[in-house]
């Protein structure tokens, strides 16, 4: 504990200022508690501590400082396309890649595995001049800051090797996995207009080869603003493979088929001899990454995120409450449609080794491939989500049993709420000595609003603390805070991380629907969720997905946890019916369930799932009618999507089918005679 990060900067931060020292006979918990209030309250100090404490590299101004004032405009909540709204570290000019890229040495920087086990890894050095050929080839194609480049990418090194390039000339990056199909990458790169695409020939799942350029050349096609498409040969080197993907056998294709289409060394190679461009240091508020919304209810909005304020943010995240520091070795299970994998990315700017994966997480024929990379890379930071964790214990697997984890010091979960259940899996079948540590925030924020705290015990189905910095609190229906009671999940005052925009959202009005809309001043995240008396949270599930049987308003989390501990159960979905009793309206309860192979759904199993949820969560829980189904809807980025099949049972339309992995599995929950009012 006393040689953690977070130790470290309270002594820095008493040091300099702030009221966080340890007292005669205090805990380092209760001075932490001090040192996160002071930095809601007092947030201009607070950053400017973190940005002194991890040594960002910037332009130095006239006067020997890095900048002129820290924050502006952040007494009130708003959007900084308001006028007034937040702005912070005026003056100040950096750049993401170059602080990324500090370290120079022969230590791993990327070291990257397959479902098969395949191993590859570059050194920092390595790494910086990879970054370079590829920022000169953009830049000797008229890439300049501000353009956008995309990435249609599997999660393999170049996607790395390019959004470091992008940033390192001020070009603006953006991704999206390879499972996305063409319209669902059309609504997503379609509107920030990219003059650089960046693709893999195709990419391996589940033990399946997938071609991509098929779906890039219709892309490539649709979208005129592409004047370069930049393919990896991941498959090629296989050439008399015949190629599929999930819409069928697919002709082999090359990039020369495509318009402006090139291979990656064909498009470096020909730049070899331009000079390297410099990093450009720019603005902090200077965009970095677009992301996107899950789309699932309408065209994707696409959010601009900041290089410094993505930058900071994820220094404090990483430093202080993952405890990452040059000697470690950081995973995480994730795509590159996921903002995971930006997170993860940033881990280079402490000097920590990224370890990549590409593939199913759970293979057939070994499903412990992510263990024996743990166990043979020594990763020292595990990120998975919650679903992996469930469905790993669903499969027996035990790698407490079979490997040594020894290295391993820091399990981290996201995606959704962590059952219970899924603690005591972790601490007897995985590591019994590790910090667990569910954390939540979103790609609107690119960052987190809870996280882990190496100074705090872990509490089974809790989240151990709201982030340094963010005045994050739990509002009941009168908007008045609450502690021990659920509500709705807010933010009180600004954050660097906040998007400083959305795309071709000049005036901001979606910015604002989209965070300001029910409580002016107010940012409103969306979970359902309760600040513990511990001051650690619990997530109950989405405000917009939650539950309200005889109006008693209900978490679906409440539900998953409780299901999803019975064997037979491999995954459930739950959503709200309304119906009309007695001459009024009403909600009630309704479970899907996919269940484990050969096992049907009978009435004894209904009894014992609602046996489970009564005893466990309340009776205002249990499900009135108990569904089969033979898959569950997901998004790509691989969350369940209440929303899709709630529009569905209730013979509303889905208005954006493209954003989801399988959208073929909403028929399952269309027409059901047992949910006819």
């Amino acid at each position: 504990m006393e040689s953690s990060r977070l130790f470290e900067f309270l002594e820095f931060a008493a040091e300099n200022g702030a009221p966080s020292g340890i007292g005669a006979g205090e805990s380092a918990l209760d001075a932490y508690q001090r040192l996160r209030h002071w930095s809601v309250r007092d947030p201009a100090a607070f950053w400017s501590l973190v940005w002194q404490r991890f040594g960002v590299v910037a332009s130095t101004l006239d006067d020997g400082s890095q900048w002129e004032t820290v924050a502006e405009g952040i007494d009130r909540m708003v959007p900084p396309v308001e006028e007034g709204g937040p702005k912070w570290f005026r003056g100040a000019r950096l750049n993401f890649a170059e602080n990324l890229l500090k370290r120079q040495d022969d230590a791993p920087a990327l070291i990257s595995w397959d479902e098969r086990g395949r191993r590859d890894a570059l050194t920092f050095a390595e790494l910086s001049l990879r970054v370079e050929d590829f920022a000169r080839a953009l830049s000797a194609a008229g890439i300049v800051a501000g353009d956008r480049v995309a990435g249609f990418m599997p999660n393999i090194p170049e996607t790395i090797i390019a959004m470091l390039a992008a940033a390192r000339i001020g070009a603006v990056w953006s991704s999206c996995s390879p499972d996305f199909g063409v319209q669902g990458v059309l609504d997503r790169f379609g509107q920030i207009e990219p003059r650089v695409l960046v693709c893999a020939d195709g990419y391996r799942y589940g033990g399946r080869e997938h071609d991509c350029l098929t779906r890039v050349r219709e892309i490539a096609a649709a979208i005129t603003s592409v004047e370069h498409v930049v393919v990896v040969p991941l498959l090629f080197e296989r050439p008399e493979l015949q190629l599929s993907d999930a819409r069928g056998p697919s002709a082999h294709l090359t990039p020369q088929d495509i318009r402006g289409g090139k291979w990656w060394h064909e498009f470096v190679h020909a730049a070899l001899r331009e000079e390297v461009p410099p990093f450009q240091r720019l603005p902090f508020s200077h965009p970095l990454y677009i992301m996107y919304s899950s789309g699932t209810t309408g065209l994707p909005k696409c959010m601009v995120h900041s290089a410094g304020g993505t930058l900071l943010q994820h220094l404090k995240e990483h430093a202080l409450h993952t405890d990452i520091g040059d000697s470690d070795r950081v995973f995480y299970f994730t795509t590159c449609g996921w903002m995971m994998w930006n997170w993860l990315a940033s881990s280079l700017a402490l000097g920590a080794t990224v370890v990549l994966y590409d593939g199913a997480p759970l293979p057939r024929g070994n499903p412990a491939v992510l263990w024996d990379m743990v166990q043979q890379e020594r990763v020292t930071v595990f990120g998975t989500s919650a679903k992996y964790v469930a469905l790993a214990e669903k499969q027996g697997v035990r790698p407490a049993a079979t490997h040594d984890l020894s290295s391993m010091r820091t399990i981290l979960s996201t995606g959704s709420p962590l059952a219970e259940h899924s603690y005591d899996y972790v601490y007897r079948d995985v590591h019994q000595d590790v910090c667990l540590a569910s954390i939540s925030g979103g790609t609107d924020l690119i960052s987190c609003f809870a996280l882990g705290n190496p100074l705090a015990p872990v509490w089974r189905g809790e989240l151990q603390t709201i982030g340094l910095g963010m005045a994050v609190e739990v509002f009941d229906d009168n908007a008045m805070p609450v502690i021990g009671e659920p509500g709705e999940l807010v933010c009180t005052r600004p954050f660097p991380s906040m998007p400083v925009c959305f795309w071709n959202d000049p005036r901001g009005q979606a910015y604002r629907d989209a965070y300001f809309e029910q409580i002016p001043g107010v940012w409103r995240h969306g979970d359902w969720a309760e600040v513990t008396t511990r001051g650690g949270l619990v997530i109950y599930g989405r405000s917009d997905a939650t539950l309200n049987p005889g109006g008693v308003r209900i978490g679906t989390a409440e539900i998953y946890r409780e299901v999803e501990q019975l064997n037979e159960v491999v995954e459930s979905l739950v959503v709200g019916q309304d119906v009309e009793a007695d001459g009024s309206r009403d909600v009630r309860v309704v479970l899907f369930v996919k269940l484990a192979d050969g096992v049907q759904l009978d009435n004894v199993l209904r009894e014992r799932i609602r046996k489970q949820v009564r005893a466990h969560a309340s009776p205002h829980h249990v499900p009135k009618v108990i569904l089969q189904v033979s898959d569950i809807p997901r998004t790509i980025s691989g969350k369940i999507t209440e929303l899709a099949v709630r529009e569905v049972i209730h013979g509303r339309p889905v208005r954006n089918r493209d954003a989801l992995a399988n959208p073929e599995a909403l028929e399952y929950f269309r027409n059901r005679p047992e949910l006819q009012a």
